[in-house]
């Protein structure tokens, strides 16, 4: 097949891309760096065409590329609550218009499938676990909602085009490559950081609050059968399908922990019902919690230069948060 990723130098890009040429795809990246990193294409790099473009940019200059791909797998988009708040305007450009501009290319060349990064934050807070693909859409903060967004507008392409879309609504991924530089984020890339600084690990609230973690080893093999054997139009959830507490996570990593204020619009739990992609897709998570945390403290190079999160820059990085969702 010849494929393209948009989004191809991120953290799951980059591993997905590993992915496909290891399965001897010919493999287009589109990237326009801003979040995404070319080093974590340098096992790869000779075997691949790299092509650094915005997908906010429209007609020729991006359909070029679509000449002869099989599949996309759109996965370029901004992640992050905090700055989706302060910048809803770049958000809704990225993640809005970027993916009009890239199904349209798509539609364009009679593309044979069309995957979609999606994401879970769409469910809000869900009102039942595990939480399937028909249940309430809530989202909280802009970023959910663009994402949200980009979504119905793959399906309405399905229906009105006939488009071969399919998407994804990832859960919580963690793994190599996950970005370290820019907004407070991800949990792992935060504990890591300050553990290898020997500082505490922050835990919001009493840390018995849950996530549903896949390794992006995982995530990227359902990304892969989806494109193999995904029905188009459908919607699922790639996750574990399992919950594990912050509290377990820093236990594993292991440090001198201390706590900060609970986030007002971010759920107790999450927990995701993956019947549905276990049964149509032929696919199961493999790596445990456990071990996917023990494959990232045997390699934490990609943190060593993270930037290290303290109670008191974590609570100047989240006032907007505090500030704005604290009326909804």
């Amino acid at each position: 097949m010849k494929v393209l990723v948009t989004g191809g130098a991120g953290f799951i890009g980059s591993n997905l891309v590993d992915k496909l040429v290891n399965l001897s795809h010919e493999v287009v990246v589109l990237d326009n760096c801003s979040t995404g990193r070319l080093s974590n294409l340098k096992k790869v790099k000779n075997k691949i065409k790299f092509v650094n473009i915005d997908i906010t940019t429209s007609g020729k200059n991006l359909e070029n590329y679509f000449n002869k791909v099989d599949w996309v797998f759109h996965l370029a988009g901004l992640a992050d609550i905090v700055p989706s708040i302060i910048n809803p305007t770049e958000y809704f450009s990225t993640n809005v218009l970027g993916t009009f501009n890239v199904l349209e290319a798509s539609k364009n060349a009679d593309i044979k499938k069309f995957i979609y990064a999606a994401s879970a934050s769409c469910y809000g807070i869900p009102k039942k676990y595990p939480t399937d693909e028909k249940s309430e859409i809530d989202t909280k903060y802009p970023y959910a909602l663009t994402k949200f967004l980009g979504e119905q507008l793959v399906l309405h392409w399905g229906k009105v085009y006939d488009q071969p879309n399919i998407s994804l609504r990832f859960f919580n991924t963690y793994g190599p490559r996950s970005r370290t530089t820019g907004a407070y984020g991800a949990v792992f890339g935060i504990f890591l950081a300050q553990k290898i600084a020997k500082k505490p690990l922050t835990i919001v609230g009493d840390g018995n609050q849950t996530r549903d973690f896949i390794h992006v080893l995982d995530l990227v093999e359902a990304t892969v059968k989806a494109a193999e054997l995904g029905k188009n139009k459908e919607i699922y959830n790639v996750a574990s399908g399992k919950e594990t507490s912050v509290n377990y996570i820093a236990e594993l990593i292991a440090g001198d922990k201390v706590s900060i204020p609970k986030r007002p619009g971010e759920p107790d739990r999450s927990l995701a019902d993956i019947s549905k992609i276990k049964s149509e897709l032929k696919w199961q998570p493999k790596i445990s919690i456990n071990k996917g945390v023990e494959m990232l403290l045997n390699d934490v190079n990609d943190w060593k230069d993270a930037p290290v999160w303290t109670p008191k820059t974590i609570e100047e990085a989240t006032k907007v948060w505090f500030k704005y969702l604290s009326k909804s």
